[in-house]
């Protein structure tokens, strides 16, 4: 044909950008048709299969490795039109489809970075070979496969996969309807830790997993159960982060209805053209080499706004409301990844010029950065000046920018007319309930002809939160963006479990006079009234007393390779006279205690127009540059800064590059947890995410938008330990929470926003107990799988009402468990978890291998070596009192047992115990006896490995320095002896495995003994 080629580019845009099939189906109706018969795991599976088959998979009947290699070769060889030599296609499976260098995260970057592999034929030429085809992802051919069976460290028959033109890239595991569906999940960490890497290793291709008990199913990306398994190893260090169960995704309809059932979902998720534009456009790899899929509202506000794109230019609409819209979803909920996927996809279209990303604050502006450098590097080029803008601007290259609404508005004042403006731009503003809906957001639209303007945000400005002042034509979200494209609610956020619940405590710290809480008093007096220095006293002392409760700092785990104790806390004030006041007051507090007791308080605050009475409560903006304030503030931010330069050794102060590099420090050192507190008026209670912060005390008027805003600091998920967000308010905040609830949920929101009354949770909490006393004795051996497996379960769902109620101040008095109790309930859990372990080694399979065992909240309640130190010299001063010494040592003993990082340590401590006399100094002498029994294990692991003795003591050092193992990486390779070329299969794996997990049960033996 003449025009192929107009043809095939027209084509190739519209399956990158826009489609007329909608990746999530609009509205699912199930079949009325119920399932009523009891359905086997078999039968499951054949349902599904016969159901993806009717959708136009190929069965393919294989069932080892040799069939699925020669399958791949002749898919490829259809999807790339050419014919392999055996000698082509032996260099090239061996080179670049099943090098075993390669582990699940190189596969996972070959398949999302570099689907397009060079083959070198043999007269000498090179050709491009797809592994997928990303622009006409119809060219794609999908087949199906059950029951393949591999051998690796134990023989595994994975139920069903999904090949994309050969290559499995989609992993299901079934269990039979009525089966916890958390057991699908752990079943594919066995067969990780077993058998994917066996063979050629083209199960570590699959990018996506599907789990289902027919009943509920859900999917999540490779690198989640990657990371979830490197993590499950180290356990001295574990965490649980977006690795875990917990991160894994319920798929949906647009309207935000789950769909469970494995039926409907086969006929939605796994319709060919949602699966393939899954794989092809909607899984992000990170920077930091995590492959990240989307959930199914993000992917319909991509669609939507990408199909407006479109439409309007079709419509001639270009460059008014009806050429854009918002996006509603709730803070949390991944609108950086949307926005940045919406940008991405839109910049491809041919008929878009630019893409502009508009934020309205520096500290955006930064952490937008950050964000869209780690989707994908120089994605976004922000800028710095006006100037710099305008260079982006007019330079075609520039395909996506990153500027400020500020900047923006700067280039508009200076260039009046400007060829740029007739460009075709779209417009994205993050955050859009901040964006100025002023003069600076009119004059962009007046200059800008030919433009689609897009808003996101999570707390949307409706009639009813709407301020009384500005332009009347631009009070709503919709008066400045258009229409709404999409809603995900905190509601709906909540329910999928995608952030945490709140959780909240209303302190009565001081009882004020009746005059404070009467109405006509003016705002300002009552702010007086607040700030009486026994209040402040009073405030600061609860936050003291209650801080470690709060933020769970008696549990540690693993943050960006450090061990790190619980979760750290913003404080919210009213005004910077307030917050100035709770500074010094917590300074006069702790000015007397050793600085390993201090808490690390930080402040922040800048000029805000009307900052000082908070009427309305809605969190005025702050500057960025401290000039407005008067000279007694601005004198004690100076200060407040030099106490943080002290403690972390920086040179910060307030002048407007001194105080940004101070808010951008401040802000990363939140995020690492390295410090616990920061006070603030409005800073960081708007649009900044730290997961390791769970609590917001509050001394503040806050309402509508605002208050959600600052609540939702605290709800980011984390780990099983961090299950919901905690809210302690000093004000009467009841009223205005429900309905701020009411209005960005709905009127029955509270029950899915708010965490359940205290009792409900005590009740539950009994019940279970109760049970566990009349099946099991405290520190009795059960024996017996079944009962091992509700003995485990039962102690797991206590541990996690636990985790719960520990927060509640009342549940001190009101906790039935002695410390001798849990302690040997513990060692019964422990114990259990160890045989698991044990057969595991072993290669035997057991019932107990799909129960989750709750490891980090056994953390919680664990005994220490200080306690242990401090019972051994008591067992020492016994020595020869006969009752009383056994007694004692069977105390120690029994601590042990129930602590989860001392029970590997067990032979240790009871040998120490054994080495002492009544001379004995219990404290150096367990120092030498540690070093010197670490040393002889590390020699002995050495020479049994043959490892390099310099390069693994160095490891181990750093290893120990830093809290983890780290497993990837040059280092531990420079440990491992050479191995020849020549030496059969995955030789060089296999050693470099043995190796990890050796030092990683070295690590957890020694780590935190002192030594």
């Amino acid at each position: 044909m003449s025009n192929s080629g107009g043809a095939e580019k027209v084509l190739r845009y519209d399956t990158i950008a826009v489609s007329s099939e909608s990746t999530v189906v609009s509205e699912y109706v199930p079949d009325a048709k119920k399932q009523v018969e009891y359905q086997s795991e078999a039968q499951l599976e054949a349902e599904f299969i016969k159901l993806l088959q009717s959708q136009a998979y190929e069965f393919l009947a294989v069932t080892d490795s040799e069939g699925l290699v020669a399958n791949l070769r002749v898919q490829l060889e259809l999807l790339n039109g050419i014919t392999f030599s055996d000698s082509e296609w032996s260099t090239f499976f061996t080179e670049k489809i099943a090098n075993e260098t390669a582990g699940i995260v190189d596969k996972a970057a070959i398949i999302q970075e570099d689907h397009v592999q060079l083959l070198r034929r043999e007269d000498g030429s090179v050709k491009n070979i797809y592994l997928i085809d990303k622009q006409n992802i119809h060219n794609n051919r999908l087949q199906v496969l059950n029951q393949y069976e591999v051998e690796g460290k134990r023989a595994n028959r994975y139920d069903v996969t999904v090949l994309v033109n050969g290559l499995p890239l989609v992993h299901i595991e079934l269990k039979r309807r009525g089966v916890e569906l958390r057991e699908a999940f752990n079943q594919i960490n066995r067969y990780q830790r077993e058998s994917f890497w066996a063979d050629s290793g083209l199960f570590e291709y699959v990018q996506l997993f599907v789990i289902s008990n027919g009943t509920y199913t859900k999917y999540y990306s490779n690198t989640t159960r990657n990371q979830h398994l490197k993590e499950a190893v180290a356990q001295a260090a574990a965490k649980r982060t977006s690795n875990s169960y917990e991160f894994t995704s319920w798929w949906a309809d647009a309207s935000n209805k789950p769909i469970t059932d494995l039926v409907s979902f086969t006929k939605t998720f796994f319709a060919k053209h949602t699966l393939l534009n899954i794989l092809t456009k909607y899984c992000v790899f990170t920077s930091d080499r995590m492959l990240l899929v989307m959930r199914p509202y993000q992917i319909v506000a991509t669609e939507r706004i990408l199909q407006r794109i479109v439409t309007s230019g079709n419509s001639k609409t270009l460059g008014t409301l009806e050429a854009g819209g918002y996006i509603w979803h709730t803070t949390g909920s991944g609108k950086t990844l949307t926005s940045f996927k919406t940008a991405q996809l839109a910049s491809r279209m041919a008929e878009v010029d630019k893409v502009l990303f508009v934020v309205d604050r520096k500290d955006l502006d930064y952490q937008t950065m950050h964000e869209y450098d780690r989707f994908e590097k120089g994605a976004a080029n922000s800028n710095t000046s006006t100037r710099i803008l305008q260079q982006q601007i007019e330079d075609p290259n520039k395909r996506i920018i990153v500027t400020t609404i500020q900047k923006l508005s700067n280039f508009v004042a200076r260039n009046k007319q400007h060829e740029a403006y007739s460009g075709r731009f779209v417009l994205i503003f993050d955050e859009c309930h901040r964006s100025q809906f002023g003069d600076m957001h009119t004059e962009i639209k007046r200059n800008f002809k030919n433009y689609n303007l897009f808003g996101f945000t999570g707390t949307p400005i409706f009639a009813d939160n709407a301020s009384t002042g500005g332009n009347p034509t631009l009070k709503t979200t919709e008066q400045a963006f258009g229409k709404k494209l999409h809603t995900y609610t905190i509601v709906d956020a909540i329910t999928d479990k995608n952030v945490l619940p709140f959780r909240i405590d209303y302190v009565n710290t001081v009882k004020l006079p009746k005059t404070v809480t009467d109405k006509k008093v003016r705002a300002i007096d009552t702010e007086k009234a607040l700030l009486a220095p026994e209040r402040i006293a009073k405030v600061v002392e609860y936050m003291r007393e209650h801080f470690d409760q709060k933020t769970q700092r008696n549990q540690t785990y693993a943050l960006k390779e450090r061990r790190v104790a619980g979760f750290n806390s913003l404080f919210a004030t009213a005004s910077i006279d307030a917050a100035k006041r709770y500074y010094l007051e917590f300074a006069r507090q702790q000015e007397s205690l050793p600085a390993a007791q201090k808490l690390k308080v930080g402040i922040i605050f800048s000029f805000a127009a009307n900052e000082d009475v908070e009427g309305e409560g809605i969190l005025p903006e702050e500057q960025f540059e401290t000039d407005g304030l008067d000279q007694s503030s601005r004198d004690f931010l100076e200060q407040a800064i030099t106490d943080f330069n002290t403690t972390f050794g920086q040179n910060w102060d307030t002048s407007s590059d001194g105080f940004q590099g101070y808010y951008k420090d401040l802000s990363r050192r939140l995020k690492n947890r390295e410090i616990d507190l920061v006070i603030v008026v409005n800073m960081f209670l708007t649009g900044f995410d730290a997961t390791t912060l769970n609590t917001l005390w509050v001394d503040k008027n806050l309402r509508q938008h605002g208050l959600i805003q600052a609540y939702s600091r605290t709800n980011r998920i984390l780990n099983s330990v961090k299950t919901y967000g905690n809210i302690v308010s000093f004000r009467d905040l009841e009223e205005a929470t429900n309905e701020a609830i009411a209005l960005f949920g709905n009127k029955d929101a509270a029950g899915v926003v708010l965490l359940r009354p205290y009792r409900e949770y005590m009740d539950e909490y009994s019940k279970l107990l109760a049970e566990l006393s009349l099946e099991f004795e405290p520190g009795q051996l059960v024996v017996g799988e079944q009962d091992q497996k509700r003995f485990a379960e039962l102690w797991g769902a206590i541990l996690r009402l636990r985790n719960i109620l520990v927060a509640f101040d009342e549940f001190s008095s009101d906790d039935s468990l002695t410390p001798f109790v849990i302690q040997n309930y513990q060692s019964t859990y422990l114990e259990i978890y160890a045989t698991l372990k044990r057969d595991t080694d072993a290669d035997k399979e057991s019932i107990l291998d799909d129960v989750e065992f709750e490891i980090e909240l056994v953390k919680q309640i664990e005994i220490n070596v200080d306690y242990i130190l401090m019972r051994v010299k008591k067992y020492q001063e016994s020595r020869g009192d006969g009752e009383g010494d056994k007694e004692i040592r069977a105390d120690v003993m029994r601590a042990v047992d129930s602590s989860y990082t001392l029970r590997s340590k067990r032979d240790l401590i009871e040998a120490f115990i054994n080495s002492l006399n009544l001379e004995s100094d219990v404290d150096n002498n367990w120092r030498d006896f540690i070093q010197a029994q670490r040393e002889k294990e590390l020699e002995a692991l050495i020479l049994e490995e043959n490892l390099n003795a310099t390069e693994t003591r160095t490891f181990v050092d750093r290893s120990f320095r830093d809290g983890v193992v780290k497993s990837s990486g040059t280092a531990i390779t420079k440990i491992l002896p050479p191995v020849s070329r020549f030496s059969p299969g995955a030789q060089h794996g296999l050693k470099k495995q043995t190796v990890i997990e050796k030092l990683e049960a070295f690590f957890e033996r020694y780590f935190g003994l002192g030594s």
